[in-house]
C-alpha cells in the first residue's frame, strides 16, 4: 500500500470515527465480521467467514456450507463468481453516492438483507454497510468485490436473510443492470457536486 493511501486510511478512520451514527460501529478498534449468520424464517444456521473465503477461492464449498448450497439449490461455482466480481470504485465518488438520497434508499435495501446479528435498526444497519464498502475499497485499494465487503464489514456476525437474498440472486441480471446504472448516470452528477445529500 503506498504513502497516499495510508494516509487516506487513517484520515477516514479519523473522520468516520467523529460521526455520531458511526461511533460505536466504525472506529479503528471496530472488530471485522468473522461468521455469518444465515436466516431462514425461524431456522438459523452459523458459517465461519474462512468457509466463505475458501468457496471464493477454490470455486467448492465444504461442510455446512456446502449442505446449506444443495439444500438451496444454488451452484457453488456461481456463488464463487458472485463473490469475486470486482469492480472499481473510485473512493471518494462512492462515498459521495452512498450519502446522497438515491445511495441511502439503496443500503437502505441492501440492509434488508444484510445486517449485524439481531439488529435491524436502519440507523445501525445502514452505517455497517456504508463502513463495510468503504473499508473494502480502502484495503482493495480502489476496488471491492463481495467478499472483501464481508470481511470489512464492522461486526462479529453478518446475518443474512436468505429469502430475501434468494429474490436477489434469481435476478442477477437486474441487479447487474443496477450496477450499470448508478456507474452511468447518478455519477457524473455526483462528480460535479450535484447529488443531494
Amino acid at each position: 500500500m503506498n504513502k497516499t493511501m495510508k494516509k487516506i486510511k487513517v484520515g477516514l478512520k479519523t473522520i468516520l470515527f467523529f460521526m455520531p451514527l458511526n461511533i460505536f460501529l466504525i472506529t479503528p478498534s471496530a472488530k471485522p465480521a468473522e461468521n455469518i449468520l444465515l436466516e431462514n424464517g425461524i431456522f438459523s444456521r452459523t458459517i465461519s467467514i474462512n468457509s466463505v473465503e475458501e468457496l471464493a477461492t477454490t470455486g467448492k464449498a465444504k461442510g455446512t456450507l456446502k449442505n446449506l448450497m444443495r439444500l438451496s439449490n444454488q451452484s457453488p461455482e456461481k456463488i464463487s463468481n458472485l463473490l469475486n466480481q470486482e469492480y472499481n470504485l473510485p473512493l471518494v465518488t462512492t462515498t459521495k453516492l452512498m450519502y446522497s438520497s438515491i445511495g441511502e434508499v439503496v443500503i437502505f435495501r441492501i440492509s434488508k438483507i444484510i445486517y449485524p446479528k439481531k439488529i435491524k435498526d436502519k440507523s445501525i444497519t445502514i452505517p455497517a454497510i456504508r463502513s463495510g464498502v468503504i473499508s473494502g475499497i480502502i484495503e482493495g485499494e480502489g476496488k471491492l468485490n463481495l467478499m472483501q465487503f464481508l470481511k470489512s464489514y464492522p461486526n462479529k456476525t453478518i446475518a443474512i436473510n436468505i429469502p430475501a437474498l434468494n429474490k436477489v440472486l434469481n435476478k442477477v441480471e437486474s441487479m447487474s443492470e443496477l450496477i450499470n446504472f448508478f456507474s452511468g448516470s447518478p455519477l457524473p452528477e455526483i462528480k460535479k457536486g450535484k447529488a443531494s445529500g
